[in-house]
This record gives C-alpha cells, structure tokens and sequence, in this order.
C-alpha cells in the first residue's frame, strides 16, 4: 500500500515536473516572444526617430526655404513693382507720343495766297511764330490761286506747311458791267480750297486767314476754346478773330467775347457740316457779303472778340485798299496771353448770352437829344443810345468813327440791332436799334 502511495506520489511529481518544464518552456517562449517583439519595437521606435528627424530636418529646410522663398517673392514684389512702375511711365511717354502722332487736328489753318509773296512771307511767319508749340493740333496750309512763281516758291521754302495750288483755266463772266474779276476768282479759290481741306484732307474745322494778316499770341488757345462753343452750340454759324470796330480808341477788354448777326471774317473759322450746308450754294463772286445775307445765315450767329486776334496790314490787294487808313490801319491786335483754357465761355451759348448782354445794355444810362458824342463822353459808366432807322444810325456812328455800313439790314458788328464798343475809357457805348430792348427781354427801360 505505501509502494502505490509512493508511486503515486512520484508520478505527480513527475506530472508537476512536466508541467513546470512545460510551463517554463512557453514561459520562455513567451519571454523570448516578448523579447523579439520589444526589440522590434525598439527597432521600429528608432526607425520611427530616425524618421521623424529626417523629416524635423526636411521641415526645418523647408521653413529655410519657405523663408528664403518669401524674401525672394517680396523682393521679387518690389522688383515687379518699380518694372510696373516704369512700365507704365514709359507706356504714358508712348501712348504721348503715338497720341501726338495721330493726334485730330483742331483746326487747320490755311492761309489764301495769289500774288504778293512778301506779304505771304509776312503771314506765314507771324503764323509759324505762335503755331509751332502746337503744330499737331493747327496744322497749316498755305493755297495759291494762280502761278506766280515767287508765291509758289516762297510757300515751297517753308517745311512747316503744306503746299495748294488752284488752276483756273475757266473763263470769268461777271453778271455787272464793270464789275472786278478779281471777286469772282476769289470765290472760286475760296470753294476749291475748302472743298480740299474737308473733303480731301477730311479735316473737321478750318481756319482761314488770308495772306496779309498777322496773329496775335493767344490766336490758338482762343480758337480751340471757341471749337468747343462751335461743337455745343449749333445757333454759332462760324467764329471770328476780328472785330470791325476794333480800332484801339474802342477797346478795352482782352477778355471780351460777343455774339454778333453780323459776319465779322478776316481769320475765321468754321465747321465741315456748315461747309457741307455752303459748298453747294457758294455764290460766284462777293462771298463774304453772301454770307451776311439772312437766306445763308438763317439766324445763326457768329462768335467775336472785343480786341482783333488777327491784324490785316494789306494796303495793296483786291479791294485797292478800301477804308485801310480809315478803319484796317489803327486796328488794335491782341497783345495779352490769355488763359483761354480757365475761361468759362458759357455765357456765350444762345440761352445764356441774351440775358447777359441783356442786363448789359440794361444797366447802360440812356442818352438822348443831340451832341450824344459830347453827352456819352461826360457821363462816368456805360451809355446806350438809341436809334429809329439806318439812316440815323449811320449819322450816329459818322460822329463816333465807327462803322456806318449795314448789310441785309444788319449794321457791322450789332447783335439784335445792338452795336457796342469803347469810348475812350473803359466805358461801354449800345447804340440799340428800335426792336433791340424788345428783342433782348427789357421792358420799361
């Protein structure tokens, strides 16, 4: 019974000892799992270090570089903007130039020529002398009728202008006995040259001078303020530099402008579509006292300074010299530069201009009774003098030295029968026709 207790008892140690070995052996197999499993975790760890260093490091080169990336794009910035920068002043110095290149005249000025080539000299450099600061926009011509060779040659020596010639081979008729050629080929010349300028050279605007005048300083910047009035106003038939009573004892005020029923010429300018309106029409001969006729200037107006911009010295010409030492020779030409440009000339459009010369003639004290010379001259301030007909107006203005000649009805220089000018002094003198304060709105003056 002891030898099974033994037996048994060694047999269970045995078992336990199987069961330790066994557990001992998955115990160390577990350890060695665990072992093998730690050290590729160390590994994997160390790999994952190495990992992140490496990309600590690729960040930290990319910040360097992010860095340097920004300097340069602000540096870059600032590059671009001095090149935009130059850019854009030489694009504004370029487009100045291609604008200057192809810039639309404002006018063109032609200057109408036959056969006195000293007095086309004269013209031609007063022209040049004001025009070349602003050739591109007043381009010039200079039209000869005829051939004298002398005209022709002179108007060729000169590189500032273009060169016109109208030949004429056609016959003259007059439709008077006794009656100058001379008017009728000027109206020819006068048609030919201004269908070349406008429909040929496709000009919007000419000014016309002829060639026994000078100009005065501010002769452009004036026309170029009056084109705009031209453009806006359609009542403006055409704007003058001449003022026929512009004799220097009645004016005063460079800066005076007037509207006027009266077609003033000697350096005036005009639109293409009023030329398009008289080219059909223009008349053989007398063409500027055509153009004073009601029938071809329909009401419309004309645009005039107090003191002339143009200055007519031709003694010798066409009309023998008729009313030169009288009325052309103590002409005042403008000698102050005007800032043309900074003027308001609204006042001169056809809704505000009656008012304002209205108001004028309104504040004038009336004279009246006879010796209104002497009367006018005695009296601080403006004066208006009123007339019945023609005939007393001319007896007024013979005493003043004014012009006494009236066209269609219509005395040189007046606007609604109203004829103004200097006395002396600064004072203004209206002699205002029988409808003139109808015409201009005052009542009871």
């Amino acid at each position: 019974m002891a030898n099974m207790v033994l037996c048994d008892y060694r047999f269970l140690l045995v078992v336990a000892a199987v069961a330790f070995i066994y557990i001992q052996m998955r115990l160390f197999a577990t350890q060695t799992e665990y072992a093998d499993r730690l050290a590729a975790a160390v590994e994997e760890e160390n790999h994952c270090t190495t990992q992140m260093r490496l990309l600590i490091d690729q960040i930290s080169m990319q910040q360097g570089r992010i860095v340097a990336l920004e300097e340069e794009r602000k540096r870059r910035e600032q590059d671009c903007a001095q090149l935009k920068a130059l850019v854009e002043e030489l694009e504004i110095k370029g487009l100045q130039r291609l604008t200057d290149k192809v810039q639309v005249p404002v006018a063109a000025v032609v200057i109408m020529a036959c056969n006195r080539a000293d007095y086309l000299e004269r013209t031609i450099n007063s022209v040049l002398k004001y025009q070349s600061s602003v050739a591109l926009k007043y381009p010039v011509f200079v039209s000869q009728d005829g051939k004298h060779p002398d005209v022709k040659s002179k108007a060729l020596s000169y590189d500032q202008l273009t060169y016109m010639q109208h030949l004429d081979s056609e016959p003259v008729e007059t439709e008077r006995p006794g009656e100058m050629v001379a008017y009728y080929k000027i109206a020819r010349h006068y048609k030919w040259a201004l269908d070349e300028l406008f429909y040929k050279h496709n000009l919007s605007r000419v000014i016309i001078l002829e060639d026994d005048m000078e100009i005065a300083p501010d002769f452009f910047d004036y026309f170029e303020a009056a084109a705009a009035l031209l453009d806006k106003d359609k009542s403006i038939m055409a704007v003058s530099s001449w003022n026929d009573n512009g004799q220097k004892q009645f004016v005063h005020d460079p800066y005076a402008l007037y509207r006027s029923n009266f077609f003033p010429g000697l350096g005036w300018m005009l639109t293409r579509s009023i030329w398009d309106e008289l080219s059909p029409k223009w008349p053989k001969a007398y063409w500027d006292d055509w153009l004073r006729l009601k029938e071809n200037h329909k009401g419309r107006q004309f645009i005039r300074p107090e003191v002339c911009r143009t200055y007519n010295f031709g003694e010798h010409g066409s009309s023998m010299g008729q009313f030169f030492k009288q009325y052309l020779e103590p002409i005042k030409l403008n000698d102050v530069q005007v800032d043309w440009k900074s003027m308001d000339l609204s006042y001169l459009m056809e809704e505000k201009f009656t008012k304002y010369f209205g108001d004028m003639v309104k504040k004038a004290k009336p004279v009246r009774g006879t010796d209104v010379v002497l009367k006018a001259y005695n009296i601080d301030g403006d004066v208006r003098i009123q007339y019945k007909d023609q005939p007393e107006f001319e007896r007024i203005a013979n005493q003043f030295g004014i012009f006494e000649e009236w066209k269609d009805g219509i005395p040189r220089t007046a606007y609604k029968g109203v004829v103004v000018f200097r006395y002396q002094t600064s004072r203004r003198v209206f002699l205002v026709g029988p409808d003139s304060l109808k015409q201009l709105g005052i009542e009871g003056a």
